[in-house]
């Protein structure tokens, strides 16, 4: 179905996120800060990216930036707690696809998953 690379330095929200995602028939890698997204998205092939925005080394900001400009139309959910209506701007300013504001239900981030990948 597709293969995504989560972004989070909480190893809880990834196993979360990953869990879900895999039970849902989709191939997941995972990476603890955007400065390991980076590394590994220079030796792997990802069909959509999840991104945490708050992370040390580099940001999901920083990170989506680098995947925009690096990368043929990967699309990239920011999935973060900064729900203000400047990072939501901000997110989508950088490239985000779309912007999910923690805590969500599952089902939310599950179905935006499926639609980016359905349109890749």
């Amino acid at each position: 179905m597709g293969r995504v690379l989560i972004v989070d330095d909480s190893t809880m929200v990834r196993e979360m996120v990953s869990n879900q995602l895999t039970e849902a028939g989709i191939e997941v890698v995972e990476a603890q800060d955007g400065a390991e997204g980076v590394e590994v998205m220079k030796s792997q092939s990802f069909d959509l990216v999840v991104t945490d925005v708050v992370m040390p080394r580099m940001n999901g900001y920083e990170f989506c930036r680098w995947v925009k400009n690096n990368t043929k139309n990967v699309p990239v959910i920011m999935c973060t707690t900064k729900g203000e209506e400047f990072d939501k701007y901000w997110g989508m300013k950088q490239g985000a696809d779309a912007y999910i504001v923690k805590p969500y239900h599952p089902s939310e981030l599950l179905k935006i998953v499926k639609e980016l990948l359905a349109a890749v």
